[in-house]
């Protein structure tokens, strides 16, 4: 699960192309501005000048830092997130370190809740959790009763049971 930006290019194309690899389902949501339906939308926090500030680039592993001088951080406050100023204090390790590969997703759906003007909006992949695809467990549950009842004889099977002749 994962958000970024269209005027984002290269951050676009890096989680465009991480979701692509990804085996399984996958979710990416485009901030997307429409020049007719919806013009404008998210500049408030997507515009050059204020992007650095308003904007939390998600990288795994990394503690939630932000802000043009990277002076910014989030923190949780009990269960609930909260921006703080660094200094006075207040240190990278007090703050929230990223991690995609949660096997809950409670930090993803904070992440997902965070929105401007209350919060930095976070970009980058939200939540990453490898699991066997459908495809993968038809291929394991084939395997395992192959391995316990034999392969099978498609023959047999067609003339066991109740048949008859059709003329």
């Amino acid at each position: 699960m994962a958000r970024s930006v269209d005027t984002h290019t290269e951050h676009l194309q890096g989680t465009l192309e991480r979701a692509g690899f990804h085996r399984g389902s996958v979710f990416v949501e485009v901030l997307q501005n429409c020049n007719i339906f919806n013009d404008g939308a998210y500049r408030e926090f997507t515009d050059r000048e204020v992007r650095e500030d308003r904007m939390l680039v998600l990288e795994h592993g990394q503690p939630m830092i932000f802000g043009k001088d990277r002076d910014k951080g989030i923190r949780l406050r009990g269960l609930h997130p909260e921006v703080v100023q660094l200094g006075h204090g207040i240190t990278e390790e007090d703050l929230v370190v990223h991690d995609e590969k949660a096997e809950d997703p409670y930090l993803a759906f904070m992440l997902s809740r965070m929105w401007w003007p209350d919060f930095p909006v976070p970009v980058g992949v939200l939540r990453n959790i490898e699991r066997p695809t459908h495809d993968q467990l038809m291929v394991d549950q084939i395997a395992s009763e192959v391995a316990r009842r034999g392969p099978g004889d498609l023959e047999a099977l067609l003339a066991s049971g109740d048949t008859w002749v059709v003329k």
